[in-house]
């Protein structure tokens, strides 16, 4: 994964939905977002980012409710 692109990627769909987006950590292997906002938008951004940028891989995506 390309950290930078897949930031990029993820802050440009966070806006598109008007969600928000916290970036806690991007690396070559991984990447943890907090994101709020209306549930069926945030289904849209998960969604978005299981497709993923061209450049990056999303081999899985983990969703936690509770934070």
């Amino acid at each position: 994964m390309r950290p930078d692109s897949f930031a990029e990627f993820a802050a440009h769909r966070a806006a598109r939905l008007s969600i928000a987006l916290d970036t806690i950590a991007v690396d070559a292997t991984a990447a943890r977002l907090r994101v709020a906002g209306a549930p069926d938008l945030v289904d849209a951004f998960e969604m978005a980012l299981s497709l993923g940028p061209a450049d990056c891989l999303v081999r899985e995506v983990e969703r936690n409710d509770n934070d």
